[in-house]
């Protein structure tokens, strides 16, 4: 049975995740199967971490003009960037599983709000009168949608009893339902990079037909194991937000193969057991929830004991500071909008510079624009 060291696993994350990938934004989302997008800055900064010479305006143009990228709620109820030709495997692998269950559970909270007996009818009346609206008059914002239509009205509280709780609208789940079947999109954004106020649009009016693809789960997980592999069964069951029966059988779908890990069995690809090419030691400034800091379940041969100190008790992920394919520490700005490592291992004296450099070169790239990361880690909380 082949064998993967953490070491030669490292060398693969740098390769693939990094260097290997095109000075293209399409180029590099593909690559890396999405770009986590729940946090509004993060695409943008997993993206200048990957490709010299990006500019906010390159992702822009792509998901606004070109539409060659589109955000899109998927595995584990996340929203991501992903390419617009690759929204059909990504809406059957994982979206279709989302949209089921936050239809079930908007449908309850429309009776439990008392808003209406039959909370299903109520759904569905909803979804017609948004989809009928934005075919005549959109793309629109939920306050115009609201505004526009009654269905639409009703609040409820997501937690009874609770400090956090409080009544809010139930349009906005409406819309969430809709985004997680792909029948509609999040188009224009009325903010700035760094914020998320979109305009929904029809998906067949931004980005035209698409079609299903019957072999979606099988295809989406060959094009991340391409890039994550090798993994762990837990591995792929936490990424795609699955269950352990539809991992099993899309590994037994493509081929894949068993091979023998530091914490125990993987699966590869069945043609990608060669070893990966040297690559020198390489240092990156990663932004809370990039894809490569959140691709896997288990983490230690990346993450080692500092798990504490860059995820937070939900399992969300700060920003992080890599170096030689692993994670040495985080970062954050201070009040002058610097960027500031906090390393919790020593890279040694050429880590060290590398990672200046990086940190230095972020701050001009950023020109004093401040970035709170919607889930700080324990570290970056810790940082005064």
């Amino acid at each position: 049975m082949r064998a993967f060291s953490d070491t030669e696993r490292r060398r693969r994350l740098m390769n693939r995740q990094f260097l290997s990938l095109p000075d293209t934004v399409d180029g590099v989302t593909a690559g890396l199967v999405g770009l986590h997008a729940t946090d509004p800055a993060t695409p943008f900064l997993s993206l200048w971490a990957r490709w010299p010479g990006f500019a906010v305006a390159d992702l822009e143009h792509e998901l606004y003009q070109n539409r060659s990228v589109v955000k899109h709620l998927a595995m584990r109820r996340t929203l991501w960037v992903v390419s617009a030709d690759d929204l059909p495997i990504v809406q059957s692998a994982a979206s279709d599983r989302v949209a089921a269950n936050e239809h079930r559970r908007l449908v309850a909270d429309v009776r439990k709000a008392g808003v209406a007996a039959d909370g299903a009818r109520w759904l569905d009346e909803a979804c017609f009168a948004v989809l009928g609206h934005l075919e005549d008059h959109g793309p629109l914002n939920s306050t115009q949608l609201r505004s526009a239509l009654p269905e639409l009205g009703g609040h409820y509280d997501p937690a009874p009893g609770k400090r956090w709780g409080g009544m809010v609208p139930l349009a906005l789940r409406v819309l969430t339902v809709l985004s997680a079947r792909g029948e509609i999109v999040r188009g224009p954004n009325d903010g700035s990079w760094t914020t998320s106020r979109p305009r929904w649009a029809l998906t067949t009016d931004w980005l035209g037909e698409r079609a299903d693809r019957a072999d979606a789960h099988e295809e989406l997980l060959r094009r991340w194991l391409y890039t994550f592999g090798p993994a762990t069964v837990a591995d792929i069951k936490w990424w795609f937000g699955s269950t352990v029966t539809a991992t099993r059988k899309a590994l037994a779908g493509i081929g894949a193969v068993d091979v023998e890990l530091a914490g125990g069995p993987g699966y590869v690809l069945p043609d990608d057991l060669d070893s990966e090419p040297e690559v020198g030691p390489f240092a990156a400034l990663l932004p809370g929830l990039d894809a490569t800091t959140m691709g896997w379940f288990e983490r230690d041969w990346y993450l080692g004991a500092h798990r504490g100190h860059v995820f937070d008790r939900n399992g969300n992920a700060g920003p992080t500071a890599w170096w030689d394919g692993r994670i040495v520490g985080g970062w954050y700005q201070d009040d002058a909008a610097q960027v500031q490592l906090q390393l919790v291992d020593d890279p040694g004296r050429d880590g060290r510079k590398a990672l200046q450099d990086r940190a230095r070169a972020l701050t001009a790239w950023l020109d004093g624009v401040q970035i709170k990361p919607r889930f700080p880690s324990p570290l970056s909380q810790a940082k005064r």
